[in-house]
């Protein structure tokens, strides 16, 4: 997020806070009352630095002051992850997403205005509890690294596959222990209201539940060096990747089921509950009893059109 931080503060928000808290107001070193007091201890650089050339105003907050990164990077992330959801998620919705699942018995009233307001009630909250761990990375805290070569090029390659796996990994456990009858109600039942969800549910959560399913990708720069552009490209095919998978498409038969979780497998775990937990890949799924391979016959078009759907596996207690 420095990478995003440094080009905000560099075309935007120096100027923002430059006028919001102005440096020829606040810092002692500007004020024209303490320039003489002052003149035998401040060097011109310094004043240049604290005050700007004459006639540039700058802010009282330097770029590396810990509260302006804090309220920059709230900023930045909530703005980012309304742009990111509004512009995918409806792109998904209205090109890609068959409008006739509308039809089906378990799609709700006004379900994409209710999916929407959901969203925007997690945002908030979701991108507080997210803010410690960018800020933490701002300041050089995680093994995010700058330059591509860093750790060679085999690295920055096979980093890809390993964030993939790791992130899927932690990510299977998170999910099947919300499914947990102590925890299911509390935290991740919201999400499943929208058991046939449209690209617009894929953050109508629990800012818990969402926050929790993002802390692997998080600690994963914690563990292993991760180059920070490459890190910014994940986050955002993530983010993209949850909107791919909640569109309700039964797409089978491409060789891919058994290995690729995509949008028929998570298709299956908003009707059926109790399969399919995994983010990007099977495995999990596979080794632990969870899969449900995607079938034509799963297909909530459907029942949508009138055919009545297979019989469900036994829900839990929790469902």
């Amino acid at each position: 997020m420095d990478l995003v931080l440094h080009l905000a503060d560099e075309f935007l928000l120096d100027n923002v806070w430059a006028k919001m808290l102005p440096a020829s107001r606040y810092s002692p070193i500007c004020s024209a009352t303490h320039a003489m007091a002052l003149n035998q201890t401040i060097t011109e650089a310094d004043r240049l630095m604290a005050c700007g050339a004459p006639g540039q105003e700058v802010s009282w907050l330097p770029r590396d002051n810990i509260i302006r990164q804090i309220i920059s990077l709230y900023v930045i992330t909530y703005i980012g992850i309304i742009l990111l959801y509004f512009s995918c998620a409806g792109f998904s919705y209205y090109f890609l997403f068959n409008k006739d699942l509308k039809k089906h018995p378990l799609y709700l009233k006004n379900q994409v205005k209710l999916e929407i307001q959901s969203s925007l009630r997690a945002f908030p909250m979701l991108d507080l509890l997210t803010l410690p761990w960018f800020v933490l990375e701002v300041r050089g805290y995680s093994l995010a690294y700058d330059r591509w070569d860093e750790y060679g090029l085999w690295y920055l390659i096979l980093s890809v596959p390993l964030f993939l796996v790791f992130t899927d990994a932690c990510i299977y456990w998170v999910h099947r222990s919300e499914h947990h009858p102590r925890i299911y109600k509390y935290i991740h039942k919201p999400h499943h209201k929208w058991v046939v969800p449209t690209p617009f549910a894929s953050h109508a959560f629990h800012p818990l539940d969402g926050y929790a399913q993002s802390l692997p990708y998080h600690i994963f720069p914690w563990i292993f060096p991760l180059n920070k552009l490459l890190f910014l490209a994940l986050f955002g095919f993530v983010n993209i990747w949850s909107i791919m998978i909640h569109d309700s498409d039964m797409i089978n038969n491409t060789g891919l089921e058994k290995y690729i979780n995509g949008p028929a497998h998570h298709t299956l775990h908003h009707l059926y509950f109790t399969c399919n937990y995994g983010q990007y890949f099977t495995t999990c799924d596979r080794l632990c009893g969870s899969f449900r391979e995607p079938q034509a016959e799963d297909d909530p078009l459907l029942e949508a059109n009138g055919v009545p759907r297979p019989q469900r596996a036994k829900p839990t207690k929790s469902d």
